[in-house]
């Protein structure tokens, strides 16, 4: 009987957000909660026109059902974070696809990349030219996408460091440029530390918002652009890991997708 009752009380613990996300803080410890799952498959409706097969509100969905099964939530609850904060799903247009992303308090808890076709415009008989040369996703697209993906994020040294090898990769020279989006990475970085409250810190949608027109030169991402930015970003983060939908996600992504042809 010694050994059954543990296993009893095993089975009574809810299904958290951190045993089916890779999140942190207090939304890890959080059980999923019906509502949280509607409002996720509200959001998913809204904007991508139905709710995604094996998707995050899918997911919430069932951890959700087994929760209210087990007795441990009921199905009108709601999570504070959920509540509070609030669950979001944004979607990033680049050249022939969309990259989805989808947060629960402001942490991704999805990201997605889908293919769409490549316009083929003509104009007096020819070929459009900028339609044509598009061949890829570039660096600059990928910073802009995580703007999108996590503009509420407070820009840590991690980021600076992904965002500067971004710009490395992107412009071939070490040089960095002054008031470009590798230098403002860093002032912002340097900038929050000095603060507690994190709505009074520099946001990563600050800083690479209109990332191609502040970059001096960009190129297509690849492969090996994704790899040195990751390294960048895990070599000055504390856990040694990378922010999901965060700058190295979104240059991954990008270079997923090239290395695809899409």
């Amino acid at each position: 009987m010694s050994q059954e009752q543990p296993r009893r009380q095993e089975q009574m613990e809810p299904v958290k957000y951190g045993d089916v996300f890779g999140v942190s803080g207090e939304l890890a410890d959080k059980p999923i909660a019906p509502q949280d799952a509607a409002m996720m498959q509200s959001a998913e409706t809204a904007v991508l026109g139905q709710t995604q097969k094996g998707g995050p509100a899918a997911a919430m969905q069932a951890a959700a059902n087994v929760n209210v099964r087990a007795g441990l939530v009921s199905p009108d609850d709601v999570s504070n974070p959920a509540g509070e904060q609030g669950v979001t799903v944004t979607e990033t247009d680049v050249p022939g696809s969309r990259i989805i992303t989808e947060s629960i308090a402001g942490q991704v808890v999805g990201q997605s990349v889908e293919a769409m076709p490549l316009p083929n415009y003509q104009a007096g008989g020819g070929i459009n030219m900028n339609s044509a040369l598009q061949a890829g996703i570039t660096i600059g697209q990928a910073l802009e996408a995580s703007a999108q993906a996590l503009g509420n994020k407070a820009v840590d040294r991690s980021d600076a460091a992904a965002i500067q090898a971004a710009e490395v990769r992107a412009t071939g020279t070490n040089v960095i440029t002054p008031g470009g989006v590798a230098a403002t990475a860093q002032s912002a970085a340097a900038y929050n530390e000095g603060l507690i409250r994190d709505q009074d810190k520099v946001k990563l949608g600050n800083v690479l918002a209109d990332a191609t027109q502040k970059l001096p030169a960009d190129k297509i991402a690849t492969r090996e652009d994704a790899e040195g930015v990751a390294s960048a970003q895990q070599r000055n983060n504390l856990d040694m890991s990378s922010t999901p939908g965060g700058v190295a996600a979104s240059v991954a992504a990008a270079a997923r997708l090239n290395e695809r042809g899409l």
